[in-house]
């Protein structure tokens, strides 16, 4: 798989098999993330990794969505500082794009991901910061289950000529 095929070869993962991601792997992931491109070059990323059962299943507890998280051996949450960004209004367009980005790279390297939105929702943003002891600069983004599928079905043409609009 080529990287531009992972754009049409991704699908959303929500089953793990049980075996650990190398740790060489999560680093690849992370240094997909921090490639995106960002407003002002203000990179205002941060990342939480972990393989804690505990603070895995308690995450799988902060959105009705997130019961992927739970069935995953590894966890990135995206977090992003709020101190000195010169575009702060850009910041979750910021973490969308290093969002996809893991995604992307997951795909590349024979992993499954799910992205499981937190931002822009108060209550889950909070809950988040909550469990991983957030400083108080620092707002949640999105946790990102990984690991390798249990199955991998293919992806759907979305691709739709009537969205096309020349002006």
């Amino acid at each position: 798989v080529t990287f531009m095929n992972a754009i049409f070869t991704r699908t959303s993962t929500r089953c793990f098999e049980a075996r650990p991601v190398e740790n060489k792997y999560i680093i690849k992931l992370i240094r997909a993330a921090m490639s995106a491109p960002s407003a002002c070059n203000q990179q205002e990323w941060e990342f939480y990794i972990t393989d804690s059962a505990e603070i895995i299943t308690k995450l799988s507890e902060v959105s009705p969505f997130a019961g992927p998280v739970k069935k995953a051996p590894s966890v990135i949450v995206l977090c992003y500082h709020t101190d000195g960004l010169s575009a702060p209004m850009m910041a979750e367009i910021d973490m969308a794009m290093a969002t996809q980005n893991i995604l992307l790279e997951a795909e590349e390297l024979g992993l499954g991901a799910v992205m499981i939105g937190i931002a822009p929702i108060p209550e889950r943003m909070q809950a988040v910061a909550d469990i991983l002891k957030l400083p108080s600069n620092f707002k949640a983004f999105t946790i990102i289950p990984v690991g390798y599928p249990v199955n991998k079905h293919p992806q759907e043409d979305r691709y739709e000529p009537a969205r096309i609009h020349t002006v």
